[in-house]
């Protein structure tokens, strides 16, 4: 049913929490996990909402941050024999996600959602709402609340 599972990470805690789910599913289907980190060239400056842009030294830094974190939960997967495939993507994160679920043809994309809800979701928006409202196939999310 699902041979292709994409599972979208962003090094949270709480976008870990699909794994267990991820790994039932994946066992049950032998389907095969494509985990994918977007890493975007501009990051929001937090007071004036302002985009900057990041040096090539930095987005070169995360880019080898993220693919050392992906590899390290790959490995997780392998020890309990699902075969998984790590990819790290530049762009926008609800057009990345939705191109790269289109590119591997995955059956489906499984995600977190963080739980936020009124004007927190509106102020900081929503990547699994912005998926949930355009992707074209099966989306699994399970609502993560993390206490802090």
């Amino acid at each position: 049913m699902y041979q292709k599972i994409l599972v979208p990470l962003d090094g949270s805690k709480r976008a870990e929490m699909i794994r267990p789910h991820v790994r039932k599913l994946a066992s049950r289907f032998q389907s095969t996990v494509i985990l994918i980190m977007v890493i975007e060239h501009t990051y929001a400056d937090g007071i004036a909402e302002t985009q900057i842009s990041l040096s090539e030294k930095v987005f070169k830094a995360k880019i080898k941050d993220g693919e050392s974190y992906l590899d390290k939960i790959a490995s997780k997967f392998r020890d309990k024999g699902i075969a998984c495939k790590t990819l790290i993507v530049h762009g926008s994160v609800v057009e990345s996600i939705i191109e790269t679920a289109k590119n591997e043809e995955v059956d489906l994309i499984a995600m977190t959602s963080h739980g936020r809800g009124g004007l927190s979701r509106i102020f900081y928006g929503s990547v699994a709402a912005g998926i949930l409202n355009r992707v074209d196939r099966p989306l699994f999310i399970v609502r993560s609340r993390w206490e802090e």
